[in-house]
């Protein structure tokens, strides 16, 4: 009888444990717009607008970049894997490797790449607010150039409602 109370004790524990981890581990997914006005570019500067499509089905994360700014229209698609193994992406022509992992409900992702010929460590952070509505990705560069930090910070769209058909 206390064998099957433990056990029983035990199995609860567990789903209890891998319910808190699903809890800390959030789903990135959806249409997300860059508020330029909430966000700090730092030196770096900014877009003036920015939209992401994430789709994100654990370990897989793909985020589909459209940003206009001073640098002009750029369009990229960035695939990760949040297993922890080295991925490799093109961004904007630049060779970015990328490693990710989770702390809690945070995902770190810790990237290398070369700018002026002078290689480049990124350290981005990507926090999902409680109500699921604002990303916010931090991100410190850091190179022989100097450092700095950038915020941005992204609103989950609603998808638009389809209009009712009309007989």
């Amino acid at each position: 009888m206390i064998r099957k109370l433990i056990s029983i004790a035990f199995l609860i524990a567990l789903s209890g444990a891998a319910t808190l981890a699903q809890e800390k581990q959030p789903n990135f997914s959806g249409n997300w717009t860059l508020n330029v006005s909430k966000s700090d570019f730092g030196v770096l500067g900014g877009p003036d607008k920015r939209t992401d499509v994430i789709t994100h089905k654990e370990a897989a994360l793909t985020d589909e970049v459209s940003a206009e700014g001073a640098q002009g229209k750029q369009q990229y698609t960035i695939k990760y894997t949040t297993d922890g193994k080295e991925v490799t992406n093109q961004i904007n022509g630049r060779e970015v490797k990328s490693t990710l992992k989770w702390d809690g409900p945070t995902l770190v992702i810790t990237s290398t790449l070369t700018f002026n010929d002078n290689p480049v460590d990124v350290r981005a952070t990507w926090a999902l607010s409680a109500d699921g509505k604002t990303l916010t990705i931090s991100a410190h560069y850091a190179s022989a150039m100097g450092e700095t930090d950038q915020k941005l910070v992204l609103e989950k769209q609603e998808p638009a409602a389809v209009p009712a058909k009309t007989p």
